[in-house]
């Protein structure tokens, strides 16, 4: 066993064993603990699990090396991911929090219709499963590379310890694993990077200092045949970047598991204040990745331009086993860089390894490389967990009770609701496995779905009073359709070669179409059918106010 396995086992051996005590120790038995956390976790807390709850396998993982490879068009993901945050705190957390239920399609639900509900509670579970896809496949990732075990193996090992803690504890459980699992993500991303700004140009503060380097960078970029570092839409449309980060934005505002964590706080204030501090600690994360993206792309390129095949840096041999780099068979000498496999490039790079591979490839010690495997772990699993809390509760608490058996015990809803949660893992381990694209691309894709049905109805549900049932029934369909036919399609046919998009638009950014098309069918169907009942606008009118508290129609007859 190497030194760097040794290592990875140590950290990964604690940060485990950390979450499944903690887990044990806030073990519930009533749903409120279960879905909400008993709506006791205070700001800051809550804010550092929002943080880890949302900062995914795809911001750990693969968001520095899409960058690396993107250049500048990659600030699509830090505007967008970041910006939602402030669309989520100024247009829906404090409002949903003050509403006080326990899920995104509750609201919907009370807000519109039972039958608008059942939707809202099915968009939920495809939203979810989406995102989670993603999520496995980076746990599979960590494990096939540091572990020896196969992508399989490793997915099936990282499903099987979120399952046990996430259904232990519920959202009582996740929110605190969440916080430690917070901390040894950043801790894991900011050792790196603090490390290498120092090597690389003398002072530890990458944020900083990496621009000292972009010259050296671009030059190099174009000896590789590759675009500039620095030049703006030269992988991306000018349109479609546009589109991703509005999309991607919108998207943040409106996924239900981001959600539900503000439901958790003692208070209305509290959900705004959880958004502050979860934009501070994801600020830390944020604004370290393009410095990571451009240390580490330069470093990659030193190392192996213009070297033999055969003496190649053992990193290069070290991921060619895991099958995500590849070095091509008629190469001598490396010469061309791709990250894409049909490229013909001498050696073609997975973005999703950059940021795992970064220790390794700047001669970083063991101990680091060990470290960042447990913080890409703890990335993956924070907002997995979550996310199978959302389609336990979607299927347990939206569908079950209120469809299948109605009513029904406290008791029978937390079973129903754990073995959803069971089953939600097992078709997860099977998208892990078989992943449609790049991790934070099939991310992209879930923030697509979210910002074409759930922001759009929440928020006229919020400012709107005419908006009616009908009117939200027939904008999310259509906005889930259109989105989710449109990434189909892509996919299917087009594979993932941006310049064959209709008018240049990736799947990724088509979200921001499909939440249009949701907004105009909500209002045009509203205006042509019969308004909500007096109660209801009167609902929605006190809503917006500090001083009120609202009664959900629901919560009146049960």
């Amino acid at each position: 066993m190497s030194d760097i396995q040794i290592w990875t086992l140590v950290f990964v051996g604690l940060s485990f064993g950390t979450y499944l005590t903690i887990a044990w120790r806030s073990r519930v038995r009533e749903t409120k603990g279960f879905y909400v956390a008993g709506q006791g976790i205070p700001a800051v807390a809550n804010g550092a699990a929002v943080a880890a709850d949302w900062m995914s396998a795809a911001s750990f993982i693969s968001m520095a090396g899409l960058i690396a490879f993107l250049g500048s068009d990659g600030s699509v993901y830090l505007m967008g991911w970041t910006g939602g945050y402030v669309l989520l705190a100024l247009l829906l957390a404090p409002y949903l929090r003050k509403w006080g239920k326990f899920t995104v399609p509750e609201f919907v639900g009370d807000r519109y219709s039972e039958y608008v509900r059942l939707i809202a509670a099915v968009a939920a579970i495809i939203v979810s499963f989406t995102y989670v896809v993603g999520q496995m496949r980076g746990g599979g990732i960590v494990f096939s590379r540091f572990l020896n075990l196969t992508i399989e193996g490793g997915v099936a090992v990282a499903a099987g310890v979120i399952f046990l803690y996430a259904v232990l504890g519920g959202m009582k459980g996740i929110t605190w694993t969440q916080v430690a699992q917070y901390t040894v993500m950043i801790v894991a991303y900011l050792i790196p990077a603090w490390t290498i700004a120092q090597k690389m140009t003398g002072f530890p503060v990458p944020q900083v200092t990496f621009g000292q380097i972009l010259d050296e960078l671009n030059a190099l970029s174009q000896e590789f045949g590759l675009e500039q570092y620095t030049e703006a839409f030269a992988v991306r449309p000018q349109l479609d970047v546009f589109l991703v980060t509005l999309s991607l934005m919108i998207g943040t505002a409106g996924l239900p598991h981001v959600i539900i964590r503000f439901y958790t706080t003692k208070s209305v204030r509290g959900a705004r204040f959880s958004a502050l501090w979860a934009l501070v600690f994801i600020g830390l994360l944020y604004t370290t990745a393009p410095a990571v993206g451009a240390f580490t792309k330069l470093n990659l390129m030193q190392s192996v331009n213009g070297v033999a095949v055969d003496a190649l840096p053992a990193w290069v041999n070290n991921w060619a086993a895991t099958g995500l780099v590849t070095v091509s068979d008629s190469a001598s000498t490396i010469t061309t860089l791709s990250n894409d496999p049909a490229s013909g490039a001498d050696l073609v790079v997975n973005n999703d390894i950059l940021v795992l591979a970064t220790p390794e490839i700047a001669g970083l010690p063991a101990p680091i490389v060990g470290l960042v495997a447990a913080g890409g772990l703890a990335a993956a699993m924070s907002t997995a967990a979550g996310l199978l809390l959302v389609i336990s509760s979607s299927v347990s608490h939206d569908l079950y009770f209120r469809v299948v058996k109605k009513p029904t015990s406290d008791s029978r809803r937390l079973l129903v609701g754990r073995i959803a949660m069971g089953a939600a893992v097992l078709v997860a381990i099977y998208g892990g496995i078989n992943p449609p694209a790049y991790v934070a691309q099939v991310v992209a894709f879930a923030f697509g779905l979210a910002a074409s049905t759930f922001f759009p109805i929440l928020v006229l549900g919020i400012f709107w009073k005419r908006a009616n049932a009908v009117g939200a029934a027939s904008g999310m369909i259509s906005g889930l359709a259109f989105t989710g036919a449109y990434m189909l399609y892509t996919l299917e046919v087009f594979g993932t070669s941006s310049h064959e998009f209709l008018f240049g638009i990736s799947p990724e950014g088509i979200g921001a179409l499909g939440a249009l098309v949701n907004v105009v069918v909500t209002v045009v169907v509203s205006q042509l059918t019969t308004p909500p009942t007096e109660h209801v606008q009167e609902m929605v009118e006190e809503l917006r106010y500090p001083a009120r508290r609202v009664t959900s129609p629901v919560a009146e007859t049960e």
